[in-house]
C-alpha cells in the first residue's frame, strides 16, 4: 500500500507526513485541526517546521518543496508568536515574584523558609490585592492567612 492510500486516521498521520504534495498538505490540515494542546499535533508540527528549515537551506528545492515551505510559513510565524508571548508571560511572572519577595524582605528583614511558603499563594493575587496585605498585615497575620 502506498502512503497516499492510507486511511485518514491519527495512527497514519506520522506515515503520511512522509508523503508528498497533496498528501502532505492534507496531513498539515489535519494536524492544524487537532486541539492546540494535542501532543501529536505539537510534535508533528515541530518536525515539519524542522523540515521547513532544512528545505530553506537546501540549494536544490523543487516546486513541491517550495509549496511546502510556503504552506508551513504561517504555522512557523504562529509558533514564533506563541513562543514570544509565552516568554513575555514568564518574564512578567518572574518580575512579579521578584517584587513580592523584595517586599517581604524589606518588610520583615529577610525571606526565611516560612515566608517563602506564602509566596505562591500571594502570586495568585493581583498586585493591587497583595500589596496592601504585605504593607498592613503583620508577619503572623500573613502566615496565618496564607498557610
Amino acid at each position: 500500500m502506498a502512503i497516499h492510500q492510507l486511511p485518514c486516521t491519527r495512527e497514519t498521520l506520522w506515515l503520511k507526513i512522509l508523503g508528498k504534495g497533496r498528501v502532505q498538505q492534507q496531513v498539515i490540515d489535519e494536524l492544524e485541526a487537532l486541539p492546540q494542546d494535542n501532543l501529536l499535533r505539537s510534535k508533528a508540527i515541530d518536525l515539519l517546521l524542522s523540515l521547513k528549515t532544512t528545505l530553506e537551506v537546501n540549494q536544490n528545492v523543487d516546486e513541491e518543496d517550495r509549496n511546502l515551505i510556503m504552506r508551513l510559513s504561517p504555522i512557523y510565524e504562529q509558533k514564533l508568536a506563541e513562543a514570544k508571548q509565552k516568554g513575555l508571560q514568564e518574564g512578567l511572572q518572574a518580575e512579579r515574584r521578584n517584587v513580592l519577595e523584595n517586599l517581604l524582605r524589606v518588610r520583615f528583614g529577610s525571606l526565611d523558609a516560612e515566608l517563602r511558603v506564602i509566596v505562591e499563594p500571594l502570586l495568585a493575587l493581583t498586585p493591587e490585592e497583595f500589596t496592601p496585605l504585605l504593607l498592613q498585615l503583620t508577619r503572623e497575620q500573613l502566615l496565618e492567612r496564607f498557610l
